[in-house]
Order: structure tokens, then sequence, then C-alpha cells
């Protein structure tokens, strides 16, 4: 897998960007089911949001990764600026990156719960995280207590080949727009988390969405 496509790299949209068949969600759905996460198919982003809000006790700290779904869902609002729970991201954020890194590093990498979305899920149960500086890996990998994946069912792909494809062809492009415009620079693919299962029963929560959202 290269990383160095252009930013003005063509957008496959309707290969990589249109929902699922609803036979290829029932079909990835139980593959999640069957590699030991908790996976709920939702029938709409509304939906999706008031479930992963019910999932979130009152009071618990959150940190929400930095994700398109997120935003466009409204989570990353619900949950940052509602007060109904210890939400790192603004902390964070307020923080000296000098001289605070260390708590910076342990605030996001051990929540109460992660909430985010990933690059690409395969029919066969995998889901393939991807991130430029790595910051929400470690939360998602084993520092949560409790993961939390909201993902569009465009996400859906057959196997990891074609979801690193499906990365680097079709959301590295529109991450690298996204950062030009929010940060002045293109994105890259520089750390890649795959999670073939589950191995802890009740951690990890996919919220398939019947619908595209997100890249």
């Amino acid at each position: 897998m290269t990383t160095n496509l252009s930013p003005d790299a063509p957008v496959d949209e309707q290969h990589w960007g249109q929902p699922a068949s609803h036979d290829r969600v029932i079909v990835t759905l139980d593959a999640l089911l069957d590699a030991g996460f908790v996976a709920e198919l939702v029938p709409s982003v509304d939906a999706g949001r008031r479930r992963a809000l019910e999932l979130l006790p009152d009071g618990c700290s959150v940190f929400t990764s930095a994700s398109e779904t997120l935003r466009l869902s409204g989570l990353d609002e619900a949950i940052n600026q509602s007060g109904h729970y210890d939400a790192i991201r603004p902390r964070v954020w307020g923080m000296d990156r000098a001289t605070e890194m260390a708590e910076i590093r342990r605030l996001s990498a051990t929540p109460d719960v992660v909430i985010g979305s990933v690059s690409a899920v395969t029919e066969t149960g995998a889901l393939v995280a991807v991130s430029a500086s790595g910051s929400q890996l470690p939360a998602y990998a084993g520092g949560a207590g409790r993961v939390i994946w909201i993902v569009g069912s465009q996400k859906i792909v057959p196997d990891l080949a074609a979801a690193l494809d499906r990365i680097e062809r079709y959301a590295l492009p529109l991450e690298n727009a996204r950062c030009e415009v929010a940060y002045g620079h293109p994105s890259s693919i520089n750390k890649v988390l795959i999670v073939n299962r589950e191995p802890f029963q009740g951690r990890t929560t996919v919220l398939l969405v019947d619908e595209a959202i997100g890249f």
C-alpha cells in the first residue's frame, strides 16, 4: 500500500461512496457478531446518534476521535458541548503541549469510552482504522474501557485488501482536502490499526448505519 497519493487524486464516489446493499450489510453484521463485537444495525444517521448517546453513561470520561462521521452526525457536538460527560477532547485542546504532553497522552489513551469511526469494515468482520498522528489508536486498541464505532454502510468492503484500497484511493483524497482547509496541509496514512476480533465481551460496539456518512 502506498501512502503518497496526490491530494488531487480522483475520488471514485460511485464505487466507494454509495451505501452497501441490504444483503451485504446483513452479511457484515453477522460477521461482526461472530468476531465478538456488539454489532447493531441502525436505519439512519439520526438513529445512530441517538443510540450512541444511549450507550454513554452520564458523567463518564469520553474521548471523541477526530472523525467526519462524528462531526456530520452531531455526536461530536452532543458529547463535547452538552456538559453531560467528562469530555476529554476539549480538555486536552486547552492543555500546554510543551509541559503537559504526558497527561494529554494519558487522558486520550485511557478514557472510560472512546467513540469514533473506522475507514473500512470487511464482510468478514474486520475493522480498519487509519490515523496520521495515531492519537486515537491506543484507546481503540486497548486503552479505553469501551469502544463505540459508528460506521456508514458505504465503508463495507469484501476483504482487507479492498479495505486498504478504499482507504488509499477514496478516504485519503477526501481527508487530504479536509486537512488542507482545516490545517493548511494534506494528511497521510501513517498508522493503521486492524481489529480482527474483540476478545473482551461487550467492550466494542459497532453501530452499522444503513446509510452513507463520513468517508
